[in-house]
């Protein structure tokens, strides 16, 4: 009977040890987690600036002199990429305005399948499609130049050319540099040239440059002397604003 009354003393012991040495337990503490951030509170990384993708808008080639005219490229690019080609110059009257008719379209085509320059010539249309793609190319390495030098946004200085706009003595047409909404530098890079006309050319271009960009719009002065030419600059002038955005 000593003995059993011993063992029951034990092991009532044994059981009160045990709950001594048991950690109080907190429902709410034992319920708490680490708090974790919301997956869309953490800042994204890449993708696009300001909601516009880097390597878009259009871009203008030089215009490539050929044996029947000037041909002329403009290329609209999205995501660094060609969606649209045209020829905004392109010979015209004739048979050489019908083998720009077949030959223009086919030519717009390749070059936004190639997204280079390096298509076929148009067989009928040998000059254009060479002058094409010489100004196709044009287009692209001033793509790949704004490209390479990054977008900063409203502020980042971009390159527009206007509409060559034809006067009684030969084609005008004026290339604009526009930086934060101004016009930095103006430039003719069609103009008459030759006799009168070039000594015309070189008295009136620099003057309406810089009329250009003082007054950053297309309502500058005719240089005297120079009617026909100050008003094919002037028209080519607001095209490339117009384009700009200005």
């Amino acid at each position: 009977m000593r003995r059993v009354v011993l063992a029951t003393a034990a092991t009532v012991s044994g059981v009160v040890l045990l709950l001594s040495l048991k950690p109080a337990s907190d429902p709410a503490a034992a319920g708490a987690a680490p708090r974790q951030p919301a997956a869309g509170q953490e800042a994204p990384q890449g993708g696009t600036q300001g909601g516009v993708q880097a390597g878009s808008g259009a871009v203008t080639g030089d215009a490539a002199q050929t044996q029947y005219g000037a041909v002329q490229v403009r290329l609209t690019v999205s995501a660094g990429k060609i969606t649209e080609a045209e020829a905004v110059q392109a010979p015209k009257g004739g048979l050489s305005g019908q083998k720009t008719e077949l030959a223009v379209p086919r030519l717009n085509q390749q070059a936004v399948a190639a997204q280079s320059a390096d298509i076929d010539v148009v067989s009928g249309a040998t000059y254009t499609s060479e002058g094409y793609k010489k100004s196709l190319q044009s287009a692209l390495d001033k793509m790949q130049k704004e490209s390479s030098s990054g977008s900063s946004g409203a502020a980042q200085a971009r390159t527009v050319t206007g509409e060559a706009v034809q006067t009684q003595y030969g084609p005008v047409q004026v290339r604009i540099t526009v930086g934060a909404g101004k016009i930095t530098k103006a430039e003719a890079v069609q103009a008459p040239t030759g006799g009168l006309s070039g000594q015309k050319t070189q008295l009136a271009v620099p003057r309406l440059n810089q009329a250009a960009v003082a007054a950053g719009t297309a309502d500058i002065d005719a240089v005297s002397g120079a009617t026909y030419t100050s008003s094919g600059y002037r028209q080519s002038l607001q095209s490339a604003l117009d384009r700009a955005g200005g």
